[in-house]
C-alpha cells in the first residue's frame, strides 16, 4: 500500500513542481520589478489570504475525504450519497465566500484603514483579495473531489492552467509598465483574480451539473468533525502566517521592507514546500481512506521515516548551497539569505507533525487538532514577542522554528498517549543527526577554507555521503524504486 503512496506522490510531485516552478518564477520578478517595502505590500496580503481561506473552507476538505469513506464503507447507492456530500460541502462553503466577499466590498474602507497606509490609499486592493478568495473558494470542493477520485492529472492541469495564466499576466502587466502606475501592486491582484476566475470557470463541468445544495442533517454530521478541523486550522495556518503580521507590529521602522525581505527568502525554501505539498496531496485521502487499524498504524509509521529522509535531503540541498539559490531574488533581498537553514528547519518540522495528525482524523477525534496548532500558535506569539522586536526578521524565523517545534512535541505526546504507533524514532533522530552533522561541517569548512571552488567540492561529497548513507542504512533498490515509480507515472 506504501507503493501506490508513492506513486500517488510521485503524479502529484512531478506535476506540482512544474506547476509551483512556473508559480515560483513570479517571486525573482517581483523582487526586481518592487522594492522592498512595494514587495512587503504584496507579502503582507498574501499572509493574510491562507487563514480566511481556512476559515471559509471550515474543515470541509478532510471532511470530504473522511466522508466518502465511509459512504463507500456503508455501500447501498454510493454514488448518489458522495453527491449529496459533494452538495452539501460545496454548498455551504460557496455561501460562506459570497457573504465574506459582500462584507469585504461594503466595509472596504474600514479594512483598507486597518491594514495600514499603502492600503488605505487603494481601498480597491481589498475588494480584488476578496474577489480572489471568492474564487478560490468556490473551487476548494471541487478540487478536493477530484483528490478523492483519483483524478491526479486532471487536477494539476487545472492547478497549472491558473498559474500559467497568473504567470502570463503578470509578465504582461510589467512589459505594459503597468506597475509603475499609481495602482502600482495592484496589478499583481489583477493578475490572481483573473487566474482564479478562469479556474473557477474551467472546473464545473467537473461537477457532472451538481448544483451546490445543502442537506441540513448530512452538514450537522459533517460539522461535528469538522469544527474542530476548522478551529485547529485557524490556529494552524496563523502559526504559518503569523510571523509577517508580527514583523509590522512589533518593528517601530522599516517594517514593511524587513516583511519583504523575509517574505522574498521564504519563497526560496520551494523545494521543500513542494515536497511538503506534493506529499500532503496524496496522504490526506490515502491515510482518511477505511484501512484496518494495523495497516494503518504500520504505513503511518512508515511513512514518516521516508518521509524525514527525503526532507533532510532537500534541507542540505538547499542549505549548503544556499548562495546559488539567493539569486532567486533580487539583490536588494539577498541580504537576509542567512536565515534559510531556519526557514527550512520549520517546513520540515510542518510535514513531521502533518503524519502525526493523520491518527486523530481517522478516528474522528478531530478536536486534538486545536490542541496541536492552538499550542503552536501560543509558542508564535510568545517566541516571537520575544524574538523579533530583538532581531527583526531573523527572529521571525526562529519564532516559527519554535512553533514548529511545538507542535511536534505536543502531537508526539498525544499520539503516545491515545493512539501508540511505532515510528521509528531511533532510526529518524539517526538520519537528523547526521544531516545537522554534514550541515555544520560544511559550516566549518567554508570559514575554514575561504575558498568558492573547494566549499562547492567539499559540500558535493559530504552531501552525496550522506544520500549513500540513507541508500545504504534502510537497504534501498534505487533502480527497483524508480522503475516502479515511473512505471504508473499516469495513476
Amino acid at each position: 500500500m506504501l507503493e501506490k503512496l508513492a506513486k500517488q506522490t510521485a503524479v502529484y510531485g512531478i506535476s506540482t513542481i512544474v506547476v509551483r516552478f512556473l508559480s515560483y518564477l513570479l517571486t525573482p520578478y517581483y523582487t526586481r520589478v518592487f522594492g522592498q517595502e512595494a514587495y512587503g505590500v504584496v507579502t503582507y496580503v498574501y499572509a493574510l489570504i491562507p487563514l480566511v481561506l481556512t476559515l471559509l473552507t471550515m474543515g470541509m476538505e478532510s471532511s470530504y475525504f473522511r466522508f466518502s469513506a465511509k459512504a463507500d464503507e456503508a455501500g447501498g447507492d454510493v454514488p448518489a450519497a458522495k453527491r449529496r456530500l459533494f452538495a452539501t460541502t460545496w454548498g455551504v462553503t460557496s455561501l460562506a465566500a459570497l457573504v465574506f466577499f459582500l462584507l469585504a466590498l461594503l466595509f472596504r474602507h474600514p479594512l483598507s484603514g486597518m491594514m495600514g497606509a499603502a492600503y488605505t490609499a487603494h481601498p480597491e486592493y481589498v475588494v480584488l483579495v476578496a474577489a480572489i478568495i471568492l474564487f478560490d473558494v468556490w473551487t476548494c470542493i471541487p478540487f478536493a473531489r477530484l483528490r478523492e477520485q483519483g483524478r491526479a492529472l486532471r487536477y494539476v492541469e487545472f492547478k497549472a492552467m491558473s498559474v500559467v495564466l497568473n504567470v502570463a499576466l503578470a509578465f504582461g502587466f510589467g512589459a505594459a509598465g503597468l506597475f509603475d502606475t499609481a495602482f502600482g501592486v495592484g496589478w499583481v491582484f489583477v493578475a490572481n483574480l483573473a487566474a482564479s476566475a478562469v479556474t473557477w470557470l474551467a472546473i464545473l463541468p467537473t461537477t457532472d451539473r451538481t448544483v451546490p445544495r445543502i442537506d441540513r442533517r448530512l452538514l450537522a454530521r459533517i460539522f461535528v468533525y469538522s469544527l474542530p478541523l476548522l478551529i485547529g486550522g485557524l490556529a494552524g495556518t496563523a502559526n504559518e502566517f503569523i510571523d509577517r503580521q508580527l514583523i509590522v507590529y512589533l518593528l517601530p521602522e522599516g517594517a514593511l521592507a524587513q516583511l519583504g525581505v523575509y517574505g522574498a527568502i521564504t519563497k526560496i525554501a520551494v523545494v521543500m514546500m513542494l515536497f511538503y505539498q506534493m506529499y500532503r496531496l496524496a496522504a490526506e485521502p490515502f491515510f482518511l481512506s477505511n484501512f484496518r487499524k494495523s495497516d494503518f498504524v504500520q504505513m503511518n509509521a512508515a511513512a514518516l521515516k521516508y518521509y524525514v529522509m527525503v526532507s533532510m535531503l532537500i534541507f542540505l540541498g538547499i542549505a549548503l548551497f544556499r548562495d546559488l539559490f539567493a539569486l532567486i531574488v533580487g539583490r536588494d533581498f539577498r541580504e537576509g539569505i542567512f536565515i534559510l537553514p531556519v526557514v527550512l528547519g520549520a517546513n520540515v518540522l510542518t510535514g513531521v507533525w502533518l503524519n502525526l495528525s493523520f491518527w486523530y482524523k481517522r478516528e474522528e477525534r478531530t478536536s486534538l487538532a486545536i490542541v496541536v496548532t492552538g499550542s503552536g500558535l501560543v509558542a508564535m506569539l510568545l517566541f516571537g514577542g520575544w524574538f523579533i522586536p530583538l532581531w527583526g526578521y531573523y527572529g521571525a524565523a526562529w519564532a516559527r522554528l519554535a512553533s514548529e517545534t511545538t507542535m511536534v512535541v505536543v502531537s508526539w505526546w498525544l499520539n503516545r498517549r491515545y493512539f501508540p504507533t511505532p515510528y521509528a524514532w531511533g532510526r529518524i533522530g539517526e538520519y537528523v543527526a547526521a544531516a545537522l552533522a554534514v550541515f555544520f561541517a560544511c559550516e566549518w569548512f567554508t570559514r575554514l577554507a575561504d575558498n568558492m571552488f573547494a566549499d562547492y567540492a567539499f559540500n558535493i561529497l559530504l552531501f552525496a555521503l550522506y544520500a549513500a548513507y540513507l541508500v545504504r542504512r534502510e537497504r534501498i533498490d534505487v533502480r527497483a524504486l524508480l522503475r516502479s515509480v515511473l512505471k504508473r507515472g499516469g495513476v
